[in-house]
């Protein structure tokens, strides 16, 4: 696995969502570097990491990286599958955790009812099932804007970035490829056990779904809040860094 360990105090864990890699979080290691130690982590078959020859867990993983690391309990920080990786860690391994922050997800065992939502996905996963890589590219793309925008709406040094970090991704695999990830089973039954601090940070402009998963697990934690961003969709932090590094150094300072 390939990580970023940068700064020193606190340690700050950014994982990052499916598709992409460490390199959505470029902002936020920037900003955080000079006051906390940032993790950022390459999942396994994304980015810099290699593929899986395996059944795994993206939690133990994490979980096995951090006790490598020597961190003790950690804040984790997620968007999307981040977000997803984070909860379970929590779940499964909760003496490596100190605080969650996540964004457009709630865990492994997400659910879809929004019909956007569920029509882009559609046609994203039936891109990937034939090796069209450019088709799967702009159909991950489609989650940069959201539902209520085009692309040509957005920052077009965002979208450029995390088309990129999509395309070296997904150019890694191939179309019927063994899934390997073993997926975590009954997570939403038992979230409300998590007995850490959780904060949902949502874009406005993301999908119902999306939004919906992410403050459903805030709401069952005994310490939970949200934060909407304006402007933003599936990647706040990547499209309004200040507003997302003034809530998250918020956060940091009193939950912790």
């Amino acid at each position: 696995m390939f990580w970023l360990d940068v700064g020193a105090g606190r340690p700050l864990v950014l994982l990052h969502g499916g598709f992409v890699d460490h390199g959505m979080w470029h902002a936020q290691i920037a900003e955080f570097a000079g006051s906390h130690r940032v993790i950022a982590p390459d999942a396994r078959g994304h980015g810099r990491s290699a593929n899986a020859t395996e059944p795994y867990r993206l939690t133990d993983d994490l979980a096995a990286l951090l006790r490598r690391l020597r961190t003790g309990p950690a804040v984790l920080v997620g968007v999307s599958m981040g977000a997803s990786v984070a909860v379970e860690t929590a779940l499964e391994h909760p003496g490596l955790v100190s605080a969650l922050v996540i964004t457009g997800a709630g865990t492994g065992e997400p659910y879809f009812t929004d019909p956007w939502t569920v029509q882009r996905l559609t046609t994203w996963h039936a891109a990937m099932a034939a090796g069209d890589l450019e088709a799967s590219v702009e159909g991950f793309m489609a989650f940069v804007a959201g539902p209520y925008r085009t692309l040509d709406e957005c920052d077009p040094e965002v979208v450029s970035r995390l088309r990129r970090m999509a395309r070296r991704t997904m150019a890694k695999h191939t179309a019927g490829e063994t899934d390997l990830l073993v997926p975590v089973a009954g997570t939403w039954e038992r979230v409300a056990k998590i007995e850490v601090p959780v904060l949902a940070v949502n874009g406005a402009l993301d999908s119902p779904d999306h939004i919906g998963m992410a403050e459903r697990v805030a709401s069952a934690v005994a310490d939970g809040r949200t934060i909407t961003v304006d402007r933003a969709a599936h990647y706040p932090n990547m499209e309004c860094p200040d507003v997302y590094h003034e809530i998250l150094m918020d956060f940091l300072r009193s939950a912790l």
